[in-house]
């Protein structure tokens, strides 16, 4: 009997998705005989029961495409705003997993996403999930897809400021996605050459990258380019938000508890604006004018690369096979030149930091990049 397969995307766009949901598809349809459906736009479509037939046709062109042809949200089963209010839809979507007679339901997403899919596992549905984020923050995978295509965007905008900064006496600094992680703030950065790196795994000390930049312009250099990661913070920041954090640990009166938690908003709220705030204070300390550069979005869009698509493929077949074994309740990782089943509730626990003691660090560190500590 022919296994019904349900496909979904969840948590933002990146590079690789259509590879992957192409993977699944053309592997359970062809390869094994099973019949696919995917849902539009993540668990809200799985919610309102919005369905896209995912046959031989329509996985047809897209190994290439940008984006995802099923549409995403960020919405989360257990926390869904439906008119007006935020409500739990975890039982509207078991009833809809059901009515569809799905023997599993395949997400792809991030860290977010394998949270949602792990508490869909605990209701007893059949789940398996693939890594994705341009963040590769996902832990129990040597890597997630659309990590390298972000990387190589990264990568290609320091390569393109480096022309425009050598002409002028200038700071360049530019923000590069990732969440709370490094992984692609340092790999983007030692890739394109930049004088400093500066990641959350690794507080920084301002004086510490003024020196370096001031060391670089009496040398003669014109220019310095910093590569800032959009989660990098100061160590003086981490020492406040923990102070902030202990407060609200110890706060006796239901007063003093709301007192400390408004304190550490306030603080973690202040983190918006921390690329341009560091340009001003570093123009400041070194007398030399800065100049800012934000990648955004950028860094999410355009075509996969090879790599993303192979790796793609590979998570995607590797989940067909597992669907044939009835293997659930699993994320497909990417380990070496294989695939392997790890469990979704110790996926789910954490995400993947940049060890201080990663290669990559030690790599920078030895070609004479500033990290900031």
């Amino acid at each position: 009997m022919a296994k019904f397969v349900g496909i979904l995307t969840s948590g933002g766009d990146c590079p690789g998705l259509n590879a992957a949901i192409r993977g699944v598809g053309k592997a359970a349809l062809g390869f094994y005989g099973m019949q696919v459906i995917g849902f539009r736009d993540g668990f809200r479509g799985f919610m309102e029961n919005r369905t896209m037939e995912l046959d031989g046709d329509m996985l047809s062109g897209i190994l290439t495409q940008g984006g995802t042809i099923l549409g995403t949200s960020r919405d989360k089963p257990h926390r869904m705003p439906v008119g007006g209010k935020v409500v739990d839809v975890t039982d509207v979507i078991v009833d809809n997993y059901h009515k569809h007679h799905l023997d599993v339901l395949v997400c792809l997403g991030g860290g977010g996403t394998q949270k949602n899919a792990y508490r869909l596992a605990q209701k007893g549905l059949n789940i398996i999930t693939l890594p994705k984020t341009i963040d590769n923050d996902v832990t129990l995978t040597d890597v997630t897809f659309g990590f390298d295509t972000a990387l190589g965007v990264a990568t290609e905008a320091i390569d393109r400021l480096h022309s425009t900064a050598h002409s002028h006496h200038r700071i360049i600094v530019v923000e590069i996605m990732g969440n709370k992680v490094g992984w692609l703030a340092l790999g983007a950065g030692i890739a394109g050459g930049a004088d400093a790196i500066l990641i959350p795994e690794i507080p920084y000390e301002m004086e510490r990258v003024a020196d370096a930049i001031r060391s670089r312009s009496h040398r003669g250099k014109r220019f310095s380019l910093v590569a800032v990661a959009e989660g990098a913070i100061s160590r003086q920041k981490v020492h406040a938000l923990r102070a902030a954090e202990n407060k609200v640990a110890k706060a006796k009166s239901r007063a003093d508890q709301a007192s400390a938690e408004a304190e550490l908003k306030q603080l973690e709220a202040q983190h918006a604006g921390n690329t341009m705030r560091l340009a001003r204070e570093l123009e400041e300390l070194t007398g030399l004018e800065s100049r800012v550069t934000i990648l955004g979005y950028l860094q999410r869009g355009g075509t996969p690369s090879a790599a993303d698509r192979l790796l793609a493929t590979r998570l995607g077949t590797g989940c067909a096979d597992l669907i044939k074994k009835g293997r659930y309740g699993v994320m497909v990782a990417a380990r070496a030149d294989e695939t392997r089943p790890v469990p979704l509730e110790e996926v789910s626990r954490r995400l993947k930091f940049v060890p201080p003691d990663h290669p990559w660090v030690g790599t920078a560190r030895r070609v004479g990049t500033c990290l900031g500590d």
